[in-house]
């Protein structure tokens, strides 16, 4: 198994970035599919970007396409999120996740390891 541990939320203006690293433990994590989902007060979990095991292929929520980045460093076993132009709408606990085996990447559902989450507050 894996096991992940989320960082670097915080409070930003409008306009402002942040990058969001998920630190992930396990000798085999290079072999593991990678997600970014988030949830806001009173919202269901929702999909935000994802990268397969190899680092060649990516996807992002329309809501985020543009403004965010997802990659990977096997070599320090971590995930990143950058996120640029933020907007008061992407204010939300952020979770990394992760499987073995990719089935859609855009379903929390099919994530077998998940993070503790980071808050992430953007002020208008």
């Amino acid at each position: 198994q894996v096991q992940l541990v989320e960082s670097g939320g915080g409070l930003v203006q409008a306009g402002g970035s942040l990058r969001l690293p998920c630190s992930a433990s396990g000798r085999t994590f290079r072999r593991y599919h990678m997600g970014w989902f988030r949830q806001a007060p009173g919202k269901e979990r929702e999909f935000v970007a994802a990268l397969s095991y190899s680092g060649d292929s990516t996807a992002y929520a329309d809501s985020v396409k543009g403004r965010f980045t997802i990659s990977r460093d096997n070599a320090k076993n971590t995930v990143y999120l950058q996120m640029n132009s933020l907007k008061p709408e992407d204010t939300a606990v952020y979770y990394c996740a992760a499987t073995r085996v990719l089935i859609a990447s855009r379903d929390a559902a099919g994530y077998d390891y998940w993070g503790q989450g980071t808050q992430v507050t953007v002020s208008s």
